[in-house]
This record gives structure tokens, C-alpha cells and sequence, in this order.
């Protein structure tokens, strides 16, 4: 169903660029922060080094950025028959919290995505998983299938096993597709930001992996300061739009979770915002909706519970439809207000958010990001924070010599 006004149609093909394959990234820099740094602002182009980014971030801003760490969610099994299936768990869907689903033991059931379907008819997959002094015998069953996604329920009998030890000890890092390569050993550290540590996602936030203790004390000597948020990364982050009208495209759902200091934080800093990847912004500007939802909500501020049954969820359309327009700083109180009613120090929601050309930014002034795949919907965010400018942003990036993608270089944008 198209939800956009008419005249606001966007077509694909407008977001299309020629990526050489030899400009993609296959593996990192040695050291992450002598990666490349174009820097886009008043609509002049400019390069540097990432080391020496906080000589072009104003001072006192606020850095925000995702502190998620992926998972190793990919999982093969060997059948009888010699066929080997490749699991690879997308979201957890009992129990649907990830701290839980990644702590169970004896049994959980996610979302996934499974290679080589057509050799698991029916039955269990098995596996046996040694993990110190323990061992277990690891299944996995198919329950149902919708699109191109699963639902797989895993089992294994030991209380002290828990399936994050799974994870660890018998899945694999799942490297980007695009780098048409199997993971190595040192993906295991440099495909993981510096500051990684909730974990839950499956793809990292790579703007964040330039990042060293040496640019954290320049931003420091800067007066910038740091927050953090969680957006666990699905593998949707890798969907190109298939679709000619962008308005049929179905964007992916993603998990959030910010820290009640935070908002305040953020509060205090509007106007000075510096954002951390494409999550980064797609859980701050989706902030401002909540807060939208939370306006209309018929309940008194104060009053205990308040929407305390509300589902914290922003569509994918909710920034191009009617509604209530008020100021970042009155959204996030919105929240605030919401959080203490209901005596919670975490906001916890999900964003299907849809950030396109002709977006209005409400939270974010500054972007660090990675250059992205054509006909993503990761360029499109790009070009609406830059007000369409985005082609000149990658022919000078292509025409420099710029590496590109998860492990290439990035880019300082202000809008």
C-alpha cells in the first residue's frame, strides 16, 4: 500500500551508482582509525583522516553511539546425508527479549533464515557441542516458514549451558554478504566497535568501527561529550529495495533501548547532536515519534501506568502521515514523563522508521557514516540528511580513492 502523498514518490533508480568491486572493503586497516575521512559541510567537500575527527566536530557536542555487539548467529549443521544447512538466527521470539533468549538454557525459538532449505524436508538437525567440562546435544527444529524467513526452535538439556555459550562456541560471525568471503579468525575482533558490549545484533554499526581510545581522548580534549543507545542490527540492514516505488518497499523492524539519562542528556544538547551511524540515527529521530505517540495518549501525565500498556513501536510511514507537530525538547519529555509514571530507567520500543529524502531531522545535526550500497535504504537516509546531495558526496569519494561499505572508509556529514 502506498502511504505517501503522490508528489512525494521516489523511484529506486534515482539512488543508483556504479560500486566497482575492487572499491569494496574486503578487509580492514591495520589500524582502524587511519581510515579516510571526507568531510561534507555548507556543501563543500573536504578530506582527513578519522584520527583527527574532533578538529572538525564543534565543541561541546554530544556523540551518541550504538553500543550493540554482534553475535555469532550463524550456525551450520551436517545432516546424515552429508548436506549441510546453514541457521542463521535473526531475532529471538521465545522468549523475545535478547538478554533472556541469549541466557536460556535447555530451550528458545527465534527467527531465522536458513541456506539450503531444501535438504531440511522435515526432522531435527543435530549437533554435539563441547563447551569446557560440559557438552550437549544441540537441535534445531522447523516449525513454520513466512517469506523468506523461518521459525526454528533450538533444544538442548543442560541447565548450565546457556545459548549464548552456543553461540559462541559453535557459530560463526556473520560478515557482511558482500565481501564474498568466509569469516576469519580476525573478524572476530575487527568486525566488533571498540565499545561493543550489549549483545544482540548481526550485523555491527560500522561507522562506529573507525573509533580507537585515541580518538575518544581527542574528542575529550574537545569538550565532546558521549552517550550511548542500543539498536540491535538485523539482517534487513543488508535488503536492498527491490521494489521501483520506494513507497512499496517493507522496511525491517528493529529493537531499541535507551537510558532514561540519556534523553535528558540529549535534552540539555539539542541543536548539538552528533550521531554515530545510521542506527544511531534511526533511534534518535525515532524518539520524536514516541514522544508524538505518547501526546495522545488520554491518560494524565503523573498518573501511575500511564500507557503503560502502549505498544512503543514507530511505523515506517509514521514521518509522512498526520500528526501532531511539537518540539524535539517537548518529545523527549513526553518519554521522561512516561518513564517516571511507570517508574522505568529504560525506554524500550522497537522502529520500523523509514528515513527518506524530504525528511524532516528533528534530533540529529551530524552524522558520521560509511559509504553504502546503491539502491539501499541506507543511501536514502544519507541523501535525505544531506538534502539530496549525495551523488556529489560519492563521485568525489569514488574519484579519491575511498574504500567502501562495512570495512571502508566514512564520511562527517552536516546538514
Amino acid at each position: 500500500m502506498n502511504n505517501l502523498p503522490k508528489n512525494e514518490i521516489l523511484y529506486i533508480d534515482s539512488f543508483d551508482y556504479s560500486l566497482p568491486d575492487e572499491r569494496i572493503a574486503k578487509f580492514p586497516l591495520a589500524r582502524r582509525d587511519t581510515s579516510k575521512l571526507l568531510v561534507y559541510k555548507d556543501s563543500i567537500i573536504t578530506e582527513s583522516k578519522f584520527l583527527h575527527i574532533a578538529d572538525f566536530l564543534p565543541k561541546n557536542s554530544l556523540l551518541v553511539y550504538n553500543n550493540t555487539r554482534v553475535i555469532q548467529a550463524r550456525l551450520i549443521f551436517q545432516k546424515e546425508t552429508g548436506a549441510r544447512i546453514e541457521v542463521f538466527c535473526l531475532e529471538p521470539l521465545s522468549p523475545a527479549d535478547y538478554g533472556q533468549a541469549l541466557g536460556a538454557t535447555n530451550e528458545c525459538t527465534w527467527k531465522c533464515m536458513v541456506g539450503n532449505l531444501k535438504k531440511w524436508k522435515e526432522g531435527e538437525l543435530s549437533k554435539t557441542i563441547v563447551i569446557g567440562e560440559n557438552s550437549c546435544v544441540f537441535n534445531a527444529k522447523l516449525l513454520q516458514t513466512e517469506g523468506n524467513t523461518h521459525t526454528v526452535h533450538f533444544s538442548w538439556y543442560n541447565k548450565d549451558i546457556h545459548f549464548v555459550d552456543i553461540l559462541e562456541t559453535a557459530g560463526e560471525l556473520p560478515i557482511p554478504p558482500y565481501l564474498h568471503r568466509e569469516t576469519e579468525e580476525s573478524d572476530l575482533t575487527t568486525y566488533q566497535t571498540v565499545y561493543s558490549k550489549i549483545k544482540g545484533s548481526v550485523a555491527a554499526p560500522t561507522a562506529g568501527l573507525h573509533f580507537t581510545t585515541e580518538v575518544f581522548e581527542s574528542l575529550k580534549s574537545k569538550n565532546i561529550e558521549l552517550e550511548e543507545l542500543t539498536l540491535h542490527v538485523g539482517a534487513g540492514t543488508f535488503q536492498p529495495v527491490k521494489t521501483r516505488d520506494i513507497a512499496d518497499h517493507l522496511m525491517h523492524t528493529e529493537v531499541i533501548s535507551v537510558q532514561r539519562s540519556t534523553i535528558v542528556h540529549l535534552q540539555k544538547n539539542l541543536g548539538n547532536i552528533v550521531a554515530v551511524g545510521t542506527t544511531s540515527v534511526r533511534t534518535l529521530e525515532s524518539l520524536y515519534f514516541l514522544g508524538i505517540d505518547l501526546t495522545s495518549c488520554p491518560s494524565p501525565r503523573g498518573e501511575k501506568n500511564y500507557v503503560s500498556i502502549k505498544k512503543m513501536h514507530v511505523n515506517q510511514w509514521a514521518p509522512y502521515e498526520d500528526y501532531l507537530e511539537i518540539t524535539a525538547f517537548e518529545a523527549l519529555q513526553n518519554i521522561l514523563d512516561y518513564l517516571d509514571a511507570n517508574d522505568l530507567t529504560t525506554l524500550h520500543a522497537e522502529t520500523q522508521i523509514m528515513i527518506k529524502p524530504g525528511y524532516k531531522f528533528r534530533i540529529v545535526d551530524v552524522m558520521i557514516t560509511n559509504f553504502h550500497q546503491p539502491k539501499s535504504t541506507l543511501l536514502l537516509l544519507v541523501s535525505a540528511f544531506v538534502k539530496g546531495n549525495w551523488k556529489d558526496i560519492y563521485d568525489y569519494a569514488l574519484g579519491n580513492d575511498f574504500r567502501f561499505l562495512s570495512y571502508g572508509d566514512s564520511s562527517l556529514l552536516f546538514r
